[in-house]
């Protein structure tokens, strides 16, 4: 029997970890074979590759579940007797409408090792098979639930990524388990349903993240909470700087308020700026909405391990709209609070009721109404209307365009410490969606539009126009023509250049080309202290064509002329 395991990942970059498990623990079957996609990717190309097996097994989530019912029905369209198995988190709960679909034969619900296994051994007599839902011909469903825990034991001398051809582990994120279960209980969470905490076989972690540190760059750490066992954490950190290789990032999904001070201490001694990033759910700062969703969060712990990490990892922190209780002010709350950490990146999701979870069986005691197709996001509540949350989405995409990429970093620190930063991107974001579409714009068309939207909100602050230039003049590799400032002339220039390459700041060798602008005010005691110092001030800015514009100096007037 020829059988595909398989998945549609999000983009090309991802790269599905189950599958690998399941292939590696299983590959001495005859005829099983492996195989990615995307969700790009032409249907009709993907049905043709899976068409020659006799099962494909898909790896389902909440954001490939649509893509691969439509291949399903696509392959049995090409070939009828192909058999659909489906797998994973979006099938393991509430699969009776799933079932029922004519293109679908089976679907393993829970953890996959055990029921695939029996599966591929016991076929084609199945239907006694424990974690298997099967039909019969004339429709009636079948299942029975045994739910087994797999012996993650048996995973000591499995190397799930040595099949993937060297050259292609560079270029994507490469997922590595360390861990299965949570402690938490977060009622919008599908790992709240399993808090019973195992770990996976030492040496299977570790020569994992040798293979991975050789051929890969991003590897990211799946386990909800990384570092819910100090002498644990402590290990894979240790192990990881005795082996990484440059260019290697690791990326850990941290619980904050719980990290242990001793390995704060490694941290900050040990760890090399930019080697470690941290995912930290905030989610919200309410401790009501926190508590309604039995969620436990010391957001002033949070912050300050934050800030005691900030310069040596990078930060990514998230937020979820719609939690029980949240009202406008409450998320308004949360978003200026959390925003005022400054992480690279902030992301603010919306809450979505995943099947199984108990927020979904729960939902008519709040209010909530929410789309029944993936992914299941949140469209009203007794708390937030479809108007408000509208709005809402429109801050999300402000906070998308103008602060993660990161375009506009000094303008938006700037508006944080003399504004409200809600009102701001919720203003900006309502004013690029007038004249563009939030997916779809040129580079040029950010910068236009923040600088208008300020001239017409916010004509008595001087500063801010500037501060938008500096983003836009500092964010291009080329040498770009102003959009607000004068340039200074050529003989300024010149003797600015001539002052720089004399004194102990070097603007570097090779070959550039240079902006000089006039500020009102210093834009180095801006940076380093977020405070204003007005003046008369220049900028010099240096392009390469190949690194974005590298600032110089920012000297007043007096010391340099």
């Amino acid at each position: 029997m020829k059988v595909l395991l398989t998945t549609l990942n999000a983009k090309y970059i991802h790269t599905n970890l189950a599958i690998r498990l399941l292939y590696e623990l299983n590959r001495e079957w005859p005829g099983l074979e492996w195989r990615e996609f995307t969700i790009n990717q032409d249907r009709e190309e993907i049905s043709r590759f899976c068409a020659d097996f006799e099962v494909v097994a898909f790896s389902c989530y909440i954001w490939n579940i649509t893509q691969t019912l439509e291949v399903a029905r696509k392959i049995k369209t090409l070939k009828p007797s192909v058999k659909i198995l489906l797998g994973g988190p979006e099938v393991s709960y509430d699969w009776q409408d799933v079932i029922a679909r004519p293109e679908v034969d089976f679907i393993i619900t829970g953890e996959g090792e055990t029921p695939f296994r029996e599966f591929l051994y016991a076929w084609p007599e199945i239907r006694h098979l424990a974690n298997l839902v099967s039909k019969t011909d004339g429709g009636e469903i079948r299942y029975f639930s045994n739910p087994v825990t797999f012996e993650l034991e048996n995973y000591r001398h499995i190397r799930p990524w040595q099949n993937d051809p060297h050259e292609d582990l560079r270029s994507k994120v490469l997922y590595v388990e360390t861990s299965r279960g949570c402690p938490y209980k977060c009622e919008f969470c599908l790992a709240s349903l399993d808090n019973k905490v195992r770990y996976l076989p030492d040496e299977h972690i570790k020569q994992t993240l040798l293979h991975l540190m050789e051929h890969g760059r991003v590897i990211k750490f799946l386990d909800r909470t990384f570092n819910m066992k100090r002498d644990f954490t402590i290990d894979i950190f240790t192990f990881i700087l005795a082996n990484y290789r440059p260019g290697n990032v690791f990326q850990f999904e941290i619980t904050a308020d719980i990290l242990h001070p001793d390995i704060i201490r490694f941290i900050q001694e040990k760890v090399p700026v930019g080697l470690f990033r941290f995912e930290i759910g905030i989610q919200t700062v309410n401790q009501k909405a926190n508590l309604e969703v039995s969620r436990k969060q010391n957001f002033d712990k949070t912050k300050a391990i934050i800030l005691q990490l900030f310069d040596k990892v990078e930060m990514h922190l998230d937020l979820i709209v719609g939690l029980p209780l949240e009202r406008w002010e409450d998320i308004k709350f949360s978003f200026e609070e959390v925003f005022k950490l400054f992480a690279p990146e902030l992301q603010m999701g919306f809450l979505k009721f995943l099947k199984g979870t108990p927020v979904r069986e729960k939902y008519e005691q709040y209010g909530f109404v929410f789309d029944p197709e993936p992914p299941y996001q949140i469209i009203e509540s007794n708390y937030l209307s479809k108007l408000e949350l509208a709005r809402l989405e429109v801050v999300e995409h402000a906070l998308e365009i103008f602060w993660n990429k990161p375009r506009t970093p000094r303008t938006l620190k700037y508006v944080t410490a003399r504004y409200s930063i809600f009102d701001f991107m919720l203003g900006l974001g309502e004013c690029f969606g007038e004249q563009y579409d939030y997916h779809q714009y040129k580079l040029v068309d950010v910068y236009e539009r923040i600088l208008f939207f300020v001239k017409s909100a916010y004509q008595d602050d001087p500063i801010l126009p500037e501060l938008i230039e500096i983003d836009y003049c500092l964010y291009q590799k080329n040498r770009p023509r102003p959009l607000y400032l004068t340039e200074l002339g050529a003989d300024e220039k010149a003797a600015m250049i001539v002052e720089f390459e004399s004194g102990s700041r070097k603007i570097g060798p090779g070959k550039a080309r240079f902006l000089a602008l006039p500020l009102r005010f210093d834009l180095e005691i801006f940076e380093q202290e977020n405070r204003l110092e007005t003046g008369d001030f220049k900028l010099l800015i240096r392009y390469d064509g190949t690194s974005r514009g590298q600032a110089f100096g920012y000297p007043p007037l007096a010391e340099v002329f």
